[in-house]
């Protein structure tokens, strides 16, 4: 918990507990209205400073890679960093190892299915593919105007718990391996979903194959 919530939480118990005073100087209890306006006001201070934090993060990400991109230039951007992508990429594209997609706001998702990058329940990166990471980091650290989220995924055999921690660990192991190939730790967010989000059924052996993945979702950083 953000250490600045406690103090809200005992301002707002003091506060309800006061009373307030009458017309003649007497206390009285806190009407309800009165209660309402301090509870309004502390949840108000608490989603001002969730939005401060917030704030402060991506400014302390723009800071670290010496600027965001100019508003008008983040199409081309991110066009071009997915071209120089889909060129170092194109064997693994190919063969099903790698899939780039655009999304909405001009990120890009570089998906990577665990049976090219991971051993069956394992959250150790094959040696194997350790070229294909160092491509990808090359052209990351090319557009370094960009945040990178690190996002694990699995199928639904095993536990719910167990597949949490898995998607965390692969998650993690590629974080680590991109850090260790010069992609600054502040553009790096790494974080599971297990079997939550599912890109096909999990009734069968290919659909399940295809649900195992990290994903590494490219955000631009835009100037403020």
């Amino acid at each position: 918990m953000n250490s600045k919530y406690p103090v809200l939480f005992f301002a707002l118990i003091i506060g309800l507990a006061g009373c307030a005073k009458d017309e003649y100087g007497n206390t009285r209890p806190l009407t309800d209205a009165e209660k309402g306006a301090i509870i309004g006001a502390a949840v108000g201070a608490g989603i001002g400073l969730t939005q401060k934090k917030k704030h402060g993060s991506k400014a302390v990400v723009i800071g670290a890679v010496g600027g965001g991109i100019a508003g008008g230039l983040v199409g081309n951007y991110m066009d071009s960093q997915k071209k120089d992508l889909e060129k170092v990429l194109a064997p693994e594209m190919a063969n099903g190892a790698i899939s780039l997609h655009k999304l909405e706001q001009h990120r890009l998702r570089i998906s990577m299915t665990s049976a090219t990058a991971f051993d069956v329940n394992s959250t150790q990166i094959k040696s194997g593919f350790y070229s294909t990471l160092d491509k990808i980091a090359k052209v990351l650290n090319k557009y370094g105007k960009t945040e990178l989220l690190i996002v694990g995924h699995t199928d639904s055999t095993g536990s719910e718990q167990y597949n949490q921690t898995l998607s965390e660990q692969r998650a993690q192991s590629v974080y680590q391996y991109l850090q260790g190939r010069g992609v600054i730790h502040q553009r790096l967010n790494a974080y599971g979903k297990g079997e939550l989000e599912p890109v096909a059924t999990n009734a069968t052996e290919q659909g399940r194959r295809l649900n195992r993945r990290v994903e590494i979702i490219v955000v631009p950083l835009v100037a403020q």
